[in-house]
């Protein structure tokens, strides 16, 4: 009989095996395809922007032979580590959307591996699986893990960092160990600014194991402390030789939002910070919040004692506070943001769901609840990416070519396109672009340097743009192409651009948020 069950087993994990094998694959399918259209995720801007902004250095570099453009938006000196990648990526693919989003999606495979990894060193198979099932399910990782993005990268260091970080305790170099764990955490702040804030997580999943052995914890933080000081101090050097310390800075100026006035914006602003997070799930987010409060509540009890004292229980709820903190401080929280936070509240729920199960009575009973809570979540994920993945759309690449088609055919001065979303163009079409909202240099400064042919905005006009055009160009409306589901970002309008013949105006002199004689808009100017 024992055989028997056991063979049950063996082919039960198999089966649960091929499921999640079946939907990590799908999420490298239609790699062209739209951001997934009438989501509840429509809003952020990510899907029309950061893929083009951030691996515009190896765009450039595969494309025009420069990566630099001196006063364009230049984001690699503070953030390198993923256009580096995909510069590599682009020498065997050649510059293209499926590449880059490619990439982010090999990220997400690894973060899986690595997910397992991590949750077998601290509970059973059944465990680290149910993690997987509700990552692999999840439709909000669905959408954000396939745009070529810095979250998946940044996850994946981190995932790295605290897997070595857990077992320290039987490496034969812990000091060693730490070292790279240091050089970790330099590969994420490199990737990604924000990642100061995962620096307590990490932390605590290094020095608990620790904790009986204080020398050795010493050793390690100094070891970790030495080589991220050494590595990012390497990089920060190289970027002053270089001079290119205005457009490291640049990165953190154009992310300082304006705080309200009011005393009480922290409060307001964690609230929405906080609140966002059933951008990911509406029942898998309270309920890994319910765990850990759940957890703290009963810390005397042996199955939240063994949690607490858990480091990578500890380094989840670290990692999702020092994020809410992060979007707290910026006052600025988008969905994108929560693609990491989703990761650690899964995993969350998977060990609480542990924990609770192995004891007898109404922690079991409580165990089970969270199972079923979990398990219903995810068939109703399940069904709702399978929705996604069975109906691909393709407006955006569809609407950036006839963009570029257009330009082609119609001949005007430089063939250089001015827009928002200029660099996520020239990574679909290779159109070379400005950046009309972003750059070290002002935009009139930079349209005099430049002299582009055209401008390209979404639905309307900001009237301190146009204003900015004025002081070059007058502006003819000449197409319009529809794209994505935002309904404020849901047209792409091109301009022509004609320099006025009278030479370059002051916009200090006189009025130019408004239409001039020789403009055609046909659009809002707001």
């Amino acid at each position: 009989m024992q055989g028997l069950n056991a063979e049950r087993k063996r082919w039960a994990y198999a089966l649960w095996l091929i499921f999640i094998i079946s939907f990590a694959v799908m999420h490298a399918l239609h790699l062209q395809a739209d951001f997934p259209n009438h989501s509840p995720w429509f809003s952020d801007w990510a899907k029309y922007t950061d893929e083009g902004w951030y691996g515009n250095a190896a765009i450039r570099a595969h494309l025009f032979g420069k990566w630099y453009l001196p006063g364009d938006f230049n984001p690699a000196p503070a953030v390198p580590v993923w256009p580096f990648l995909e510069w590599v990526v682009f020498f065997f693919t050649g510059v293209s959307i499926q590449a880059a989003r490619g990439l982010s999606t090999a990220f997400f495979f690894a973060n899986l591996l690595m997910s397992y990894l991590l949750l077998r060193t601290r509970g059973p198979r059944w465990m680290a699986l149910l993690a997987l099932t509700l990552l692999v399910t999840s439709p909000f990782l669905y959408c954000f893990t396939r745009l070529a993005i810095l979250e998946p990268m940044l996850t994946a260091f981190l995932l790295a960092a605290l897997n070595l970080a857990v077992r320290l305790p039987s490496s034969h170099r812990p000091v060693w160990t730490s070292a790279v764990i240091g050089l970790m955490f330099t590969l994420m702040v490199l990737t990604k600014t924000t990642a100061v804030f995962l620096l307590p997580g990490l932390g605590w999943a290094m020095l608990l194991p620790l904790w009986r052995d204080r020398k050795l914890a010493v050793r390690c933080a100094l070891a970790a402390g030495g080589s991220f000081a050494l590595s990012f101090g390497a990089w920060m050097a190289l970027v002053l030789r270089l001079g290119l310390l205005a457009d490291y800075k640049y990165l953190f100026y154009i992310n300082d939002y304006v705080k309200p006035d009011s005393a009480f914006w922290p409060i307001q602003s964690f609230w929405w910070s906080f609140h966002g997070g059933l951008w990911v799930d509406h029942i898998l987010i309270p309920l890994s919040g319910l765990v850990v409060v759940a957890t703290l509540v009963a810390w005397r009890r042996p199955w939240a004692h063994r949690l607490l004292l858990d480091p990578l229980f500890g380094a989840s709820v670290l990692s999702v506070v020092g994020y809410i903190l992060f979007m707290t401080y910026q006052d600025h929280p988008q969905p994108r943001y929560f693609a990491l936070v989703a990761f650690f509240s899964f995993f969350l729920v998977a060990q609480g769901a542990a924990a609770l199960v192995e004891e007898a009575n109404a922690p079991r009973l409580v165990g089970r609840l969270v199972l079923a809570l979990a398990g219903t979540a995810a068939v109703l994920n399940t069904f709702w990416t399978l929705s996604y993945v069975l109906h691909p759309e393709y407006s955006l690449v569809t609407a950036a070519r006839q963009l570029t088609d257009y330009i082609d055919q119609h001949p005007n001065g430089n063939r250089i396109l001015t827009s928002i979303s200029g660099d996520e163009i020239t990574l679909i079409t290779h159109l070379p672009s400005l950046c009309d909202d972003f750059g070290t240099q002002e935009l009139p400064d930079k349209l005099a340097v430049y002299k582009p042919g055209w401008y390209a905005t979404w639905n309307d006009l900001d009237p301190g743009t146009l204003a900015d055009i004025h002081t070059h160009f007058s502006l003819e409306q000449v197409a319009s192409f529809r794209a994505l589901d935002d309904p404020d970002r849901n047209v792409l309008v091109l301009f022509k651009l004609h320099p006025l013949p009278d030479g370059a105006r002051d916009e200090s002199q006189e009025n130019l948020q408004v239409a001039l004689p020789d403009d055609k808009i046909l659009i809002p100017v707001e």
